[in-house]
């Protein structure tokens, strides 16, 4: 990769070697610099119309997605401030590491602009009109829509039940917002009379924090099973945090633990999972092991392990001695 000072903006420097025509010519860069620069096998490339990248070379994530923010924004504005255009849906998500959000080449990164404000779309961005402004923030040097933000406008463009399912799991369990928050801005969004981001939206709000949890709610609500606590936080008599099992019913001390081999495929997350059961054993509480494909390809064997449990647990001899807390089955408020 080449890059060269002569003709180089100020706003390039911030910018990850991106400018915008404007701001060349601004700069004091004529047309024709421009024109010759940017032809094959020149020092600067045309990624977007009036968009150029300042290098050979091609340009990676980052600098893909804020050719996105700059091809949007006003062209007389600062485009770092997010003010007038900002990253939003599965690609402000992918900047924060959500998985199977939309990343990558070959997907449209969407930017939100404000309304009335119109703007063609490309083959790479897709410009989202839109009069309900949100505050935003810079990840990675680019101005987005906050995540809980990103999240619903992803969810309005996904067609796939289980990838909305997901990504809006990933969205809460990594701690980027608040079930409750989430719900309230699909609501201000107009997305719960869409079913399945209703039903994604119920089951964040019970405690479900994985499409693997989300099936074993659906198939454990077709059955006449008592109603668990979803990832509710065990503590021991004496208050230490003890486990948040996926599933857990506190009267009769019975546990779900879903069991993926993407998260252990190395000894030390194995013998991690071994010693969290174990711990949860000692305290009394039983477990039942499953991975999510036997909870979608055998789920009667999974259902047929926790039903002997909680009938086995009916005349506990010996009640559990951890406490459930932080956790509540909260209703879905509409």
């Amino acid at each position: 990769m080449i890059t060269t000072q002569r003709h180089h903006p100020r706003a390039a420097r911030r910018q990850l070697n991106l400018a915008t025509r404007h701001q060349l010519t601004a700069a004091g860069v004529p047309a024709g610099t421009i024109t010759s620069r940017t032809r094959p096998g020149g020092p600067w490339q045309r990624l977007l119309p009036r968009v150029y990248l300042l290098q050979t070379g091609p340009p990676d994530q980052r600098q893909r997605a804020l050719s996105a923010v700059l091809y949007a924004a006003a062209p007389t504005a600062d485009p770092l401030t997010g003010d007038t255009a900002a990253l939003t849906g599965g690609a402000a998500l992918g900047l924060l590491g959500i998985r199977e959000a939309p990343y990558g080449p070959g997907s449209p990164l969407d930017v939100l602009i404000r309304a009335p404000r119109r703007l063609a779309a490309t083959p790479e961005v897709r410009p989202l009109a839109t009069s309900r402004w949100p505050r935003t923030i810079t990840v990675s040097g680019i101005p987005s829509t906050r995540p809980v933000r990103a999240a619903a406008d992803f969810a309005a463009r996904a067609e796939h039940p289980d990838r909305i399912r997901s990504v809006l799991a990933q969205v809460v369990q990594a701690g980027w917002c608040h079930p409750h928050d989430l719900h309230a801005e699909l609501r201000a969004s107009r997305l719960l009379g869409r079913p399945a981001i209703r039903a994604a939206a119920a089951e964040l709000l019970a405690g479900v924090r994985s499409i693997a949890e989300g099936r074993a709610r659906d198939t454990l609500t077709a059955t006449d099973l008592p109603t668990p606590l979803w990832n509710a936080r065990l503590y021991t008599p004496d208050g230490a945090f003890l486990a948040s099992p996926d599933a857990y019913w506190p009267d009769e001390g019975v546990a779900l633990e879903i069991d993926s081999a993407e998260y252990h495929y190395t000894r030390d997350a194995w013998h991690a999972t071994l010693r969290r059961r174990l711990r949860l054993e000692s305290h009394g509480i039983l477990v039942v092991s499953a991975t999510p494909s036997m909870l979608r390809d055998t789920p009667t064997e999974v259902l047929a392990a926790l039903r002997a449990l909680l009938t086995l647990t009916t005349p506990r001899p010996t009640p559990p001695t951890a406490q459930a807390r932080g956790h509540q089955q909260l209703p879905l408020p509409f």
